[in-house]
């Protein structure tokens, strides 16, 4: 495990979180974005003065994979900020113990485990970011659709998120098939594909690539979108017609942990209302209620109900179906 201490040690230093030897160390994986995990962690520590926070960052994909090498010695204590759709895959979920953090129970039961293994208060959820300028530029019509996509026009102008890799990439899969159905999903994904001109192992680089102009289109993230907007970017988030894919991010006590009282200690953080205060900042997605936008999601065109714009999204499907979906999806188009 030497590696893992070392990359552990240089993401803390690097977010500012290193610290002298504690009472408690507790070791974290997530999948959220290396932004907000920086203004997460920074709250979480002053709320947990004798608990040393250690944060291991991976995507969907790779964190899934490193829990199953793991799992004849489980290294984390608790998974935090984790597609749900990972984590409900059957062999994760024997790793992990029903814990009831307080004020979990304000949560709809859509958003949390019926046995108590994870509940998830916050989500992400798609978006196209097109830039507006380069659209203007090269004279193409602003896409609402993915059938706008498959226009000849747009050939080398779009990039998305490989599924095998990112958890964005397979939510605007998912929802492409889930929606559509598998045949006319699949047909609609092949006639999007002469276009693109990537697919990236990042959920966030496609619209950060198209914010700066490399392309005029980036299947990605609302948050990125958003983001990218209230910086000034030349960006529009665009929702597409049909649905957009979301995902609810999960966290779960880890049942091999030897430190559950600082594990359970932070869970309970992550339902704190400071934690969701700051929620407010980094996610389009907050499943607790009464909970209102940010100014940020409200100006970029985000709207106040926004279960008008998300597809109807059956989480247990996206799992069972997942590898298959993977697999497939690579042989088709694995570049």
């Amino acid at each position: 495990m030497k590696t893992w201490i070392q990359t552990t040690a240089l993401s803390m230093a690097t977010l500012g979180f290193a610290a002298p030897s504690l009472a408690d160390d507790l070791t974290v994986y997530t999948a959220l974005e290396e932004e907000e995990i920086a203004a997460y962690v920074e709250a979480a520590q002053a709320a947990m003065p004798d608990t040393e926070i250690n944060v291991l960052r991976l995507s969907t994909g790779k964190l899934g994979a490193r829990l199953l090498a793991e799992a004849g010695n489980p290294q984390a204590d608790v998974i935090w900020g984790w597609a749900v759709s990972a984590m409900m895959d059957p062999q994760i979920l024997d790793m992990l113990e029903p814990y009831a953090a307080e004020g979990v129970g304000v949560l709809p039961d859509t958003f949390r485990d019926e046995s108590g293994k994870w509940f998830a208060p916050i989500g992400y959820m798609g978006a196209f970011c097109v830039n507006t300028a380069r659209l203007e530029e090269k004279g193409l019509p602003m896409p609402t659709s993915w059938s706008d996509l498959e226009n000849p026009a747009f050939k080398g102008e779009v990039v998305m998120p490989d599924p095998n890799s990112s958890g964005t990439g397979y939510l605007h899969v998912n929802a492409v098939l889930q929606g559509m159905g598998e045949d006319a999903g699949w047909a609609k994904l092949e006639a999007v594909d002469p276009n693109m001109a990537q697919y990236t192992s990042s959920g966030s680089k496609p619209c950060k690539a198209a914010r700066v102009g490399e392309y005029t289109v980036g299947i990605s993230l609302a948050f990125t979108a958003m983001q990218s907007i209230e910086e000034g970017y030349p960006l529009a988030m665009v929702f597409p017609e049909g649905g957009v894919g979301y995902e609810l991010e999960a966290s779960g006590l880890m049942a091999s942990s030897d430190n559950k009282e600082a594990a359970q200690a932070f869970l309970d953080w992550t339902m704190s209302d400071e934690a969701i205060g700051l929620y407010q900042t980094y996610k389009a997605l907050i499943t607790v209620p009464g909970v209102d936008v940010s100014k940020a999601a409200e100006a970029a065109g985000l709207p106040s109900d926004i279960s008008t714009i998300l597809a109807d999204v059956d989480f247990v499907k996206a799992s069972t179906q997942q590898t298959a979906v993977k697999a497939l999806w690579k042989e088709k188009f694995g570049r």
